[in-house]
């Protein structure tokens, strides 16, 4: 019986020892390979007194490290916590303190960047580097171990303590405000969508899988771990290729890729800059996406270059994973609406409350999505206070406790009883008196043929009135005046929700995990 995330690769392991697990640029993995290599890395952690429930970081780019570096620290009893290669210093000083981490799992190329994150205030013993380059950093106080001394050690599985209900990682989320906050995710958690995943895109051991999302990120639990169980292959995308749209489609095609799981940004770029007509995808079966509404119009364009892949929209924050899925079919040319989010996942449950705590069961009326059910977190890492606000009792079940998870996300039920996405609570602002939903103007705008991207944001003037301003980048050599995109806009909605005020951008910002980074453009002002 598989009750771990670890017990995965070991029962794997002995079904395909010499099937590639992983394959990075010219550099392939055998699952032979990665199981005996992270038990290696378990063996020197249980070494280095890593305990039961401690908190490792890792912080790698995605590589064959990474993978390997995951299950080694799954395979200790301990909780991984991947940090964001490219998040600012402060930032990962903030969460290694935060969350204790006393051990840490490195590149030596990234020995500069954890240096700068190390203060007197630190937790970190020690580092384990993960390849045998040079390093030329020292961290007084901290204990280096170095990969040729991991290769020493055992290559046999440890004794594992881990059952279902302890933590398997720790994936830290921005934000709007304040202090990242870290998602406590347990084993049967993770093991809630990865069974489902596995059965409903039909997983198998010929699969060749994508690995677009940063480890840091919650849609990399299903490239991983979803793909192991499978006995696929693992194909992490490199850095450098990721950003560039071409490169992308010429990675899909060269590896041929059969499974890809991404925010729907990374087609956008695609579909827009990527010269898909160039390159091969008929070995892409299944095409899924998360993390944001797909713009209608480019999911038709997608769907037209790709129209054999089955179409998947999932959705669920990172304190449930994926909760709801809708399989898109039959898209309808003349809709401008996007696509539903669908209905609940097999295991985990989803109602409405209104403003006043009461139960939608209506058609068309909207209120904020709670989910339920053994996917839903075990609460964000030492914060209680906030904890106890998003993770709170199932108001409508009070004959015993029940955890749910207030999304803060505003849906409305469909005729045919799909969830339709209306945007974030707290991205619903006031105009002149009038309640407005940002994404539904953004949604107006990336209704016209030229606009690429669309972000809208609420500002305060000198008279701390609030107004709208809209971030617009557009189609190749396109041109639009301000006139032309208000005027479009007037088709679509109100006049009151118009934008005040335009610009226009060669490029929106990114966060780490491909979403339009609205908090750096409201910043902007």
């Amino acid at each position: 019986m598989i009750y771990t995330l670890s017990q995965l690769l070991s029962k794997t392991a002995a079904r395909f020892p010499d099937k590639d697990a992983v394959v990075f640029q010219d550099q392939t993995l055998s699952y032979r390979q990665l199981d005996e290599l992270s038990n290696q890395v378990a063996h020197t952690l249980k070494k280095c007194s890593v305990r039961p429930g401690d908190r490792v970081g890792i912080y790698i780019n995605k590589s064959i490290p990474s993978v390997i570096s995951i299950f080694g620290i799954l395979k200790a009893d301990a909780v991984y916590v991947p940090l964001d290669p490219w998040a600012p210093p402060k930032r990962l000083g903030y969460i290694i303190e935060n969350c204790d981490i006393r051990c840490l799992l490195t590149g030596s190329d990234k020995m500069n960047f954890v240096a700068r994150m190390i203060d007197e205030t630190s937790p970190l013993e020690r580092i384990v580097l993960t390849d045998s380059g040079p390093y030329s950093a020292e961290i007084p106080g901290v204990e280096m171990i170095l990969w040729d001394a991991v290769q020493t050690e055992a290559t046999d599985t440890p004794a594992q303590k881990s059952i279902e209900t302890d933590l398997a990682y720790i994936l830290y989320t921005s934000g709007s405000t304040g202090d990242p906050k870290g998602v406590m995710i347990s084993h049967l958690n993770a093991f809630t969508f990865i069974n489902w995943a596995y059965e409903t895109v039909d997983m198998w051991s010929e699969d060749r899988v994508a690995n677009h999302a940063p480890h840091h990120f919650d849609l990399s639990i299903f490239d991983i771990f979803v793909t192991v169980k499978a006995g696929g292959t693992l194909y992490p995308v490199p850095t450098h290729t990721a950003k560039f749209p071409v490169k992308l489609a010429e990675f899909i095609s060269k590896n041929k890729i059969s499974v890809w799981y991404s925010v729907p940004s990374a087609w956008v770029h695609m579909l827009t800059h990527g010269k898909m007509e160039d390159f091969d995808f008929s070995a892409l079966r299944t095409i899924i996406f998360a993390g944001e509404v797909f713009p209608i119009k480019h999911l038709q364009q997608l769907v037209q270059q790709i129209p054999h892949a089955d179409y998947y929209n999932w959705y669920g924050p990172t304190e449930t994973n994926v909760i709801t899925s809708y399989k898109v079919e039959n898209l309808d040319p003349n809709s401008n609406k996007p696509v539903p989010i669908g209905k609940a996942c097999e295991n985990m449950g989803v109602f409405i409350l209104d403003e006043d705590g009461k139960e939608i069961t209506k058609t068309g009326v909207t209120g904020e999505l709670h989910g339920r059910g053994s996917g839903v977190a075990q609460g964000y890492w030492n914060d209680p206070k906030k904890t106890a606000r998003l993770f709170v009792q199932n108001p409508l079940q009070t004959n015993f406790n029940e955890r749910t998870y207030r999304t803060g996300d505003l849906v409305q039920i469909s005729e045919d009883e799909n969830l339709i996405y209306l945007g974030r609570r707290d991205h619903q602002v006031k105009v002149q008196g009038y309640r407005i939903e940002l994404g539904e103007i953004e949604n107006a705008l990336l209704n016209h043929p030229q606009i690429k991207e669309a972000a809208v944001v609420a500002l305060k003037n000198e008279q701390h009135a609030t107004y709208l301003k809209t971030f617009l980048t557009l189609n190749g050599e396109a041109t639009l005046s301000i006139l032309e995109i208000k005027r479009h806009c007037a088709r679509f909605v109100p006049r009151y929700m118009i934008p005040e005020t335009i610009e226009f951008c060669d490029d929106l910002p990114k966060t780490s995990t491909g979403k339009i980074d609205k908090k750096f453009l409201t910043d902007l002002r």
